[in-house]
């Protein structure tokens, strides 16, 4: 039986929310983000291991105001994040348990993730190595100048998606990628990018439109709208 880890990293500033209260803490339907987002790994039956990544003044918060006051039996460590995200997901790597078959990616602040989803790119992950979850994108894609913001390109719309998380990989493949990044200095937005440069092929899993990350003001509302909806 393939043993699943889920690294869930949680562990930015929330500034662009503009509240004193760092985003994955802020109160949707009377639960933290994250524990909202917890909730949905610790249910599913083939996730085995849950590693939260958090900055270090917070591990002891939530411990005992999240991971014990909900009772997430999964979660196993709560370790420090690092200066910036790959940081975070490569501290939360060395904490994972080293027979792991696969290794999920995901962020703390998307809390409408299904487990029907995270289920359906695990299955894709066991067939090709790494998949990653995605939308395609619904408006017109513009490439431009980055001083004038002239446009120099109107890319074809059907190849375009926009990426979410959970990222699933062979835990051996991503360990080993991010290995070559660190090595190499290589600077990413997403886990998928450090498997790319690796040389290695990832493939998309279609996702909904719903699995938000919450990052502003407006996306509180729009959260509340999907949780709704999900009662």
């Amino acid at each position: 039986m393939d043993k699943i880890t889920a690294v869930i990293v949680a562990g930015g500033s929330g500034k662009r929310m503009g509240m004193d209260i760092k985003k994955q803490y802020i109160l949707l339907k009377k639960k933290e983000i994250l524990a909202h987002t917890i909730e949905v790994f610790e249910g599913c039956d083939f996730v085995q291991e849950i590693i939260l990544v958090v900055s270090k003044e917070e591990i002891e918060h939530v411990k005992e105001r999240i991971v014990d006051y909900y009772h997430f039996n999964k979660v196993k460590k709560v370790v420090e994040g690092g200066k910036e995200r790959q940081d975070s997901v490569y501290n939360g790597l060395l904490q994972t348990d080293q027979t792991a078959s696969y290794v999920i990616i995901h962020d703390g602040a998307r809390p409408f993730i299904t487990q029907e989803t995270i289920y359906n790119c695990l299955q894709k992950a066991k067939e090709t190595g790494a998949s990653i979850v995605a939308v395609p994108v619904k408006d017109t894609i513009k490439v431009c100048d980055a001083e004038s913001h002239k446009v120099e390109e109107t890319p074809n719309r059907d190849k375009l998606w926009l990426i979410q998380t959970p990222q699933i990989f062979s835990f051996e493949l991503l360990r080993d990628a991010y290995a070559y990044a660190k090595e190499r200095q290589l600077q990413v937005t997403d886990d998928s990018m450090i498997v790319e440069a690796f040389g290695r092929e990832v493939y998309i899993t279609r996702g909904e439109y719903s699995n938000i990350k919450v990052t502003t003001p407006e996306d509180l509302i729009i959260g509340e709208a999907i949780m709704s909806e999900k009662i």
